[in-house]
């Protein structure tokens, strides 16, 4: 077992927590510990929902661990069911409740119950949270449609605009409320009706609907992949399989759809409004080629951003990862496109080395990810769940669409401007209009009165700790003169760190204990070499 931080991926319990709390009428009963209902937190505060996720634990204490506690899952499933009247009922088990071996499911499923009983066998010491919400939804929806045949659907026979399914979206995923808005409005321009969306804000009455749409669309392939699989298998509904983020991937969206349902699908692609693509040819994008950029987050999210940076503003990418094991195979496809190496790892600590290691101009992440930017002083701009409170925006800010392509330019373009502007300020800082002591500029010329003078203590030196990059302690570190500090700080700041690393590997490879301004400009002729 490893102590973390920080954690990219919850339990599978919590992905069945996402199912419950996403859809309408359905309720989770989990054989957990006092205490496990951390979860709630993560909708009402960090979420922001409006009510806590339909889920009741039967929250046992080391106490009844000597008596019988399948009878407490019974008292809890009776209770459950007679306060909240659900029309689908989840049971399943938390960490340590699947080691005491009760089997709740098996009990519910035996206790006569009036509504369909999902039983979840979620593995929590092999799984993960996107894979328990993927298994969760992927179980429900086949005892709910368990029975029904194949339709034969002809939209043009029956007089209809074709229909989709649109399958994924969950709470607690990234800006999935307005995904679901924009690529409805995306497929209504295209003369195709959303027969339904799932999980989120469905009901089980709506699930039952899902034969009746022309096809499925896969908008997020960590929780509904193994769904439309299984629908195609069983009912003969052909799904969508690409993301639309980004004005390439929403261009092939909606040529695939017009393949799928069998219409014309051209004028809606050219009906598509969005600046990026002016914004990415204007004057100013000119800063923004070449970036180096690395990407890190969940698949789907990942494998989009590479393509929006290197087809659609020109960046770099120097490195690219998930934590999303089931789709490691979809991510080295995707790295080897672009030249790299793929990172699949959910140890954040792996993930910082290689922030630091590769030392990009940006960074494209989770929460976790912009911490560690923020401490390398790298740029950064989230991608992807796992996210905080800030990225659970009340504006319209989708990712997909036309629209999304607008807000993912600004959402990326923005870290890389102000760290510009920040650049020059720092730049500047002794010109006579710009030192700290200088007045505004339309006060006339001059220095601060007594009175008016910041006279906030600062402190001598803002320089990071001087360590080597191969590892010497801070004692044995070359030291910095002053001089070399100031011209240091000349240096963009997207870039100071690795060129602090460099000079003082540089220093230290020659025995030189004292970094002047000559070491600094030597080890950048060497390193530039």
């Amino acid at each position: 077992m490893q102590l973390t931080v920080w954690t990219y991926e919850g339990p599978p319990h919590m992905g069945a927590i996402r199912i419950a709390a996403s859809m309408q009428g359905v309720h989770c009963v989990l054989h957990a510990p006092q205490g496990d209902s951390y979860a709630d937190l993560l909708f009402t505060m960090i979420a922001r929902s409006a009510k806590r996720p339909p889920v009741t634990y039967t929250s046992f204490q080391a106490r009844d661990m000597g008596a019988d506690t399948a009878e407490l899952v019974r008292k809890t499933l009776r209770e459950t069911v007679e306060r909240f009247q659900p029309r689908a009922l989840l049971v399943g088990e938390a960490c340590t409740g699947e080691l005491l071996q009760d089997q709740p499911a098996a009990l519910a499923q035996g206790m006569g119950f009036d509504c369909p009983v999902v039983p979840l066998e979620l593995p929590a010491f092999t799984r993960k949270e996107h894979w328990g919400a993927s298994e969760t939804f992927h179980q429900l929806v086949r005892a709910l449609l368990r029975g029904q045949q194949p339709r034969t659907l002809d939209p043009v026979a029956e007089g209809r605009r074709p229909r989709a399914n649109l399958l994924g979206a969950t709470a607690l995923g990234f800006r999935c409320r307005d995904d679901i808005a924009e690529v409805t409005k995306l497929l209504d321009s295209a003369g195709v009706d959303v027969n339904l969306s799932a999980p989120a804000g469905a009901s089980p009455e709506d699930l039952l609907r899902i034969p009746e749409a022309d096809f499925n669309v896969c908008l997020y392939p960590e929780i509904a992949q193994s769904t439309c699989v299984w629908l195609e298998r069983m009912f003969k509904q052909p799904w969508v399989k690409t993301v639309p983020i980004g004005v390439g991937a929403t261009r092939d969206f909606l040529i695939e759809v017009g393949e799928v349902a069998g219409i014309e699908t051209s004028a809606a692609i050219a009906a598509g409004r969005t600046r990026l693509p002016w914004f990415s040819r204007s004057v100013d994008s000119t800063y923004l080629t070449g970036k180096r950029v690395f990407i890190f987050g969940d698949a789907s999210h990942v494998i989009a951003a590479a393509r929006i940076a290197t087809e659609e503003l020109g960046f770099e990418v120097v490195g690219l990862g998930s934590y999303s094991r089931e789709f490691a195979r979809e991510l080295r496809a995707a790295a080897e496109r672009y030249g790299v190496e793929a990172l699949i790892s959910d140890d954040y600590l792996e993930v910082e080395s290689a922030v630091l290691e590769l030392a990009p101009e940006l960074v494209l992440g989770t929460q976790m990810e912009r911490h560690i930017a923020k401490r390398a002083g790298i740029p950064c701009a989230v991608i992807s769940s796992p996210v905080h409170v800030q990225d659970f925006p009340a504006r319209y800010a989708p990712q997909m669409g036309f629209e999304g392509a607008n807000v993912i330019f600004d959402t990326w373009v923005h870290p890389l401007m102000m760290g510009l502007e920040e650049h020059l300020i720092t730049m500047f800082r002794e010109d006579e209009e710009f030192h700290d002591e200088a007045v505004a500029s339309h006060l006339g010329s001059g220095k601060l009165t007594a009175a008016s003078a910041d006279t906030t203590p600062r402190p001598t030196s803002t320089a990071e700790p001087t360590r080597s990059a191969d590892g010497i302690g801070a004692d044995a570190a070359p030291v910095w003169e002053p001089e070399a500090e100031r011209e240091l700080k000349k240096i963009p700041f997207f870039v100071r760190g690795k060129a602090r690393r460099n000079t003082e590997r540089y220093a230290a490879e020659r025995g030189v204990a004292r970094i002047t301004v000559e070491t600094l400009y030597d080890a950048k002729a060497y390193f530039g070499r």
